[in-house]
């Protein structure tokens, strides 16, 4: 197959190959772009699989709550993989090859696996309601069968949510530029490389997306409110500020979580590079992977105290 890297360039079509193309107006540094990313990539590693480790092995943080909080962990580790080793062969080699199959299957894990974050942040709001609004009850229903149940149930939904996305890109023929503009295969990138009019497919991996979130905000709210009504029921200050103070923790994730993906969605349609694009589109899948250890080691006494006694 032939192909030029020059995206304003016309490339032999090819509808079964694509050439990966993250940021083609920082040729001339693309080596030196790996190395922030070569060093997110270990902090995001060695962050993660230091909490990941300490639950593991702790016996004081074996309960429902600090599981889920090594699930979230676990997922920024599944997310990240799929994405920076890509990246940075494509930026060390100047181009990074990869089949149709091989772009669709990327995109539905990498789909499945972000959508299941939310779902295990919503698995976290489930486990403080129970805890705060059914404390009696906590342990006969927040159970680790319980978890797994939620966690395989969750997997499932997560994928006939991106399955969709995945089925509509794999119909489209492909006879543009093979080149994406991108350091990952993504949807919309995808369908820009496709005969014809493009926008009702468009429309899919937006309804998917807008519904997603809809069902994971609506019950993200509904539990937080009703977790605020109980909490300022309790009479003791002490434990209201814990309580609170926990269920601060975890909002400050999903705040995050959700501020990084709105400012990835508006990036892509603004006026802007396709370099600014990929660059804000990276900040919005590992920013968090780095920042989560960060908010849970120094917010959470149980798994900050471990990483005290490191110094």
């Amino acid at each position: 197959m032939t192909a030029a890297l020059n995206p304003n360039t016309t490339v032999l079509v090819s509808h079964v190959d694509f050439i990966l193309f993250g940021f083609p107006g920082m040729q001339t540094y693309r080596h030196l772009l790996t190395i922030p990313f070569f060093s997110v990539y270990v902090l995001i590693l060695f962050g993660n699989v230091l909490i990941i480790s300490r639950i593991w092995v702790e016996s004081s943080l074996q309960s429902p709550m600090y599981k889920l909080i090594a699930l979230l962990f676990a997922v920024n580790i599944c997310y990240t993989t799929a994405i920076v080793p890509n990246a940075m062969m494509g930026l060390l080699f100047g181009r990074d090859h990869i089949s149709l199959p091989g772009c669709l299957f990327q995109m539905f894990y990498i789909y499945t696996v972000v959508m299941f974050e939310s779902n295990v942040l919503l698995m976290m709001a489930l486990d403080r309601f129970v805890a705060i609004c059914k404390p009696l009850r906590y342990h006969d229903i927040m159970t680790m069968r319980l978890l797994l149940q939620l966690s395989i149930l969750s997997i499932v939904e997560c994928s006939l949510f991106a399955l969709p996305i995945i089925i509509v890109a794999s119909q489209v023929e492909y006879c543009r530029s093979n080149v994406i503009l991108d350091f990952a295969c993504e949807n919309m990138v995808l369908l820009n490389l496709g005969c014809g009019d493009m926008s009702k497919k468009e429309i899919v991996g937006l309804i998917v997306r807008i519904v997603a979130t809809l069902i994971s905000i609506t019950i993200l709210l509904v539990s937080y409110l009703k977790i605020l009504i109980s909490s300022m029921k309790i009479i003791t200050g002490k434990a209201r500020h814990k309580t609170l103070h926990t269920c601060g923790t975890h909002l400050l994730v999903v705040v995050l979580n959700y501020s990084c993906g709105l400012m990835s969605s508006i990036a892509y349609r603004m006026d802007l590079s396709v370099d600014v694009k990929n660059l804000l589109s990276a900040i919005y899948y590992l920013i968090p992977a780095v920042i989560h250890p960060v908010i849970y080691g120094l917010r959470v006494k149980e798994i900050k105290c471990p990483w005290i006694s490191l110094h």
